[in-house]
């Protein structure tokens, strides 16, 4: 019979006295922890991605003709479809593997996850062209798309009832680690390229981003697939509807709960790869022209205060010529000194970049975890309706005013924290809608599917930046335009089954 398993539901928490983690064996902790790092490093490769997006663009443009500015509105173009074709293979991933986790068991397609990711990473660093970069970002995709259902699915099914929702919430939160972790590479990469260290710090990026492939020795050795996936996967009967798009589709509750779930998840994933994560390419547009008159007034001042007229002279010379109103251009004897001064430029700017990455994550860890404890009193559908609502908010109020670097301290961790306690209860409430033979297929739909619509996000607002190209920052509105997609979930939250305090449905 399909539905809800018997038996005692999930004791609620405020009738525990014991913290939910002492229920937790050291197998428990095991699968936690692998399923943990597994997610980690996928955010690790996504995050890597969108802090090395620009640089990477502008290496793989720098012949294409025209001036500054059209080159900048060319780099931003094909960084939006680099995005699209991502996620898009990101949600091809997430069907496939999502639909294996079911058929041959959560471990195995996790391992094989992790590895299409690492390598397909690492081959990113090898790209000539915009378009073998977008073709490894699309296969890297693959990978990172299947790896979240598998390991939601399997933490789900392998904790205690109680200890449920705040593992998994814990799953989702530690994944800001990884993406702060990237933040931390991308800082570090640029001040070195600042000091004329290295050279294309963005192909390091993507090599780092291959490591992770070593995660899959620990899985390979101790993993083991849970025991309620292993009784359906020996059941005759079962076995034929196990990770069954079929399946889903025809029976009326697994069907109304892949649908809405879908609604759901579009609406954070959208709101968050269409408008979220360019937060720190926006800081990087709106801060140029500061960071540059800077730049120019401590070289021009370090060069006055040492007695270096001739330095000085060139400094003046190069800064007047940079002017948008010159009409005479930049001579040949000035083009090493605008070099240097560039690459200063560019690592202060990706400071600040890689600054708006770890503070959207610091609100992330809060948020995530965050909506597993809130969810667990309130429920789970309220929680979502405050995130929604606050995530609209928070992210319309950054778009429209981030210009200066408090606001990064301030006003983009809030964000963050809003933007991101969506989806830790994206991997509290996905697993609880589907029964086990369709846990990790019901999951990957709703999650993935939703990015086949969300990777038309940032070829919207390619759209959107082409109408606000009369702006001075394009950017800007098109974020604040497209924060109104975190509100389409609401549409759906009175129609989906509130799940606190029930099992798994078996």
């Amino acid at each position: 019979m399909h539905g809800f398993e018997t038996g005692p539901a999930s004791v609620p928490t405020g009738a525990a006295k014991s913290p939910w983690y002492t229920e937790l064996n050291s197998y428990h902790w095991f699968v936690l922890v692998v399923a943990a790092l597994g997610w980690l490093f996928d955010c690790l490769d996504q995050q890597l991605f969108i802090l090395a997006r620009p640089a990477a663009m502008q290496d793989l443009l720098k012949g294409i003709a025209g001036d500054e500015k059209m080159f900048l509105a060319e780099t931003t173009r094909y960084g939006d479809i680099a995005t699209s074709v991502f996620i898009a293979g990101w949600a091809t991933g997430g069907l496939i593997f999502g639909m294996l986790g079911d058929r041959i068991g959560r471990a195995k397609t996790m391992l094989m996850t992790i590895l299409i990711y690492s390598f397909c990473t690492g081959l990113s660093a090898l790209s000539r062209s915009v378009y073998d970069f977008a073709f490894y970002r699309f296969l890297t995709g693959l990978g990172v798309g299947g790896e979240f259902a598998v390991g939601v699915a399997l933490v789900a099914e392998v904790m205690p009832g109680r200890a449920r929702p705040y593992a998994l919430a814990l799953l989702q939160a530690l994944s800001a680690f990884g993406n702060i972790s990237a933040a931390l590479i991308n800082l570090g990469l640029g001040l070195a390229e600042g000091q004329g260290h290295v050279t294309s710090p963005w192909r390091i990026m993507f090599c780092i981003g291959a490591l992770p492939a070593l995660l899959s020795l620990f899985i390979r050795r101790r993993l083991k697939e849970p025991e309620t996936w292993q009784r359906q996967s020996h059941d005759g009967a079962v076995t034929q509807q196990l990770g069954s798009y079929r399946e889903l589709f025809s029976h009326p509750t697994w069907r109304k709960h892949a649908l809405l779930g879908l609604v759901l998840a579009c609406s954070g994933v959208i709101g968050l790869w269409g408008v979220g994560f360019y937060t720190p390419d926006l800081i990087r547009q709106v801060q140029a022209k500061p960071i540059t008159a800077a730049v120019y007034a401590e070289q021009l001042e370090s060069a006055t205060s040492q007695g270096d007229t001739a330095r000085a002279a060139q400094v003046q010379a190069l800064a007047e010529a940079m002017r948008p109103e010159a009409t005479a251009g930049i001579s040949e004897g000035l083009l090493p000194l605008k070099k240097e001064l560039d690459a200063k430029i560019k690592s202060r700017q990706t400071m600040y970049q890689s600054l708006a990455s770890i503070a959207i994550n610091v609100g992330a860890f809060l948020g995530m975890f965050g909506f597993g404890n809130l969810s667990q009193r309130i429920g789970r559908k309220p929680t979502f309706a405050l995130a929604l609502v606050a995530a609209f908010i928070s992210t319309a109020i950054v778009f429209w005013t981030l210009q200066d670097l408090w606001q990064i301290f301030v006003l983009v961790p809030i964000m963050g924290f809003c933007q991101l306690s969506l989806f830790g209860g994206y991997a509290v409430y996905f697993p609880e809608l589907f029964p086990t033979r369709l846990r990790s297929t019901g999951t990957s739909f709703c999650y993935n599917v939703g990015r086949f619509v969300a990777a038309f996000g940032p070829l919207v607002k390619i759209w959107l930046n082409g109408f606000f190209a009369y702006t001075p920052e394009p950017t800007r509105y098109a974020g604040v335009t497209m924060c109104g997609v975190f509100l389409l979930g609401l549409t759906v939250l009175p129609f989906l089954p509130e799940t606190l305090g029930k099992p798994l449905p078996e």
